[in-house]
């Protein structure tokens, strides 16, 4: 698979495979670690971080939707798994449906959350902010401005005043080197031509309360994959953060009803 970037990859657990896609801006611990232990309690889980998340190196040159799919099914391969559910989240949802379009002898479910098929006015004006704020440094102001996209209402305000800023400075700690080349993937990307072969089960997980990637993006994806399951949470752009035993049990529940 020569070409294809090398992702720093753990394996956790034993059972029918599960691969994972993270956010822009994300990380494998920063989406996944709320509910990493329930998933590989039954399943092996594949979870590679993109170039310039966790302990993979910032990519060399721009990055591409495909070679976040082939990647992750790179990491995949070097693990053993043979076929696979995808679970994607925000960007991942795209590297998911992409992967499902490209290799689709791989993929025996998918589970796509806080998503979309390609970026609408309001995201596209949202990374917009995110790439220009990450280009001046000013990592105060863009954990503010995650704060307001990417959290839901209910739970930003809901936090007390004196955690308001512990917590702004964790988001700006959790910021990741290859945020913005990550960002930029969501704004060039398009999977909608991807849609209608899809014939594997699916749930599509929307967010309720998403300022960032809003819910109209994840009805599109459950309207246009055939026998999509849908599903809602009443939160911002991150369940894993706000609503981490709700999204859990929609997943898992998922997974055992179709023997994933």
């Amino acid at each position: 698979m020569t070409g294809i970037p090398t992702f720093a990859t753990t394996v956790h657990g034993t059972g029918p495979g599960l691969l994972l896609a993270h956010g822009a801006g994300g990380s494998i611990e920063g989406n996944y670690a709320t509910v990493l232990p329930a998933l590989s309690a039954g399943h092996t889980v594949v979870a590679p971080d993109y170039p310039g998340s966790g302990a993979t190196p910032r990519a060399t040159g721009p990055l591409t939707l495909d070679a976040l799919a082939d990647g992750i099914v790179a990491a995949a391969d070097e693990a053993g798994l043979e076929t696979f559910t995808l679970l994607g989240y925000s960007l991942g949802t795209l590297v998911s449906v992409r992967v499902a379009a490209r290799h689709p002898e791989r993929v025996r479910g998918l589970v796509l959350t806080a998503g979309l098929a390609k970026a609408d006015n309001r995201t596209r004006a949202s990374l917009f902010l995110w790439q220009r704020l990450l280009e001046q440094g000013d990592l105060e102001a863009f954990s503010r401005f995650v704060a307001l996209t990417g959290f839901g209402e209910t739970f930003f305000n809901g936090l007390p005043e004196a955690a308001v800023g512990p917590f702004l400075e964790l988001v700006e700690r959790g910021v990741p080197a290859g945020a913005a080349e990550q960002a930029a993937v969501v704004g060039a990307s398009d999977t909608t031509g991807d849609l209608a072969g899809i014939s594997v089960p699916t749930l599509v997980v929307a967010t309720l309360q998403d300022t960032l990637v809003a819910p109209a993006n994840s009805r599109f994806l459950a309207d246009r994959i055939a026998g999509a399951e849908y599903a809602e949470i009443d939160a911002g752009h991150v369940p894993m953060a706000e609503r981490p035993e709700e999204w859990q049990k929609l997943i898992l529940d998922f997974l055992d009803r179709h023997r994933l």
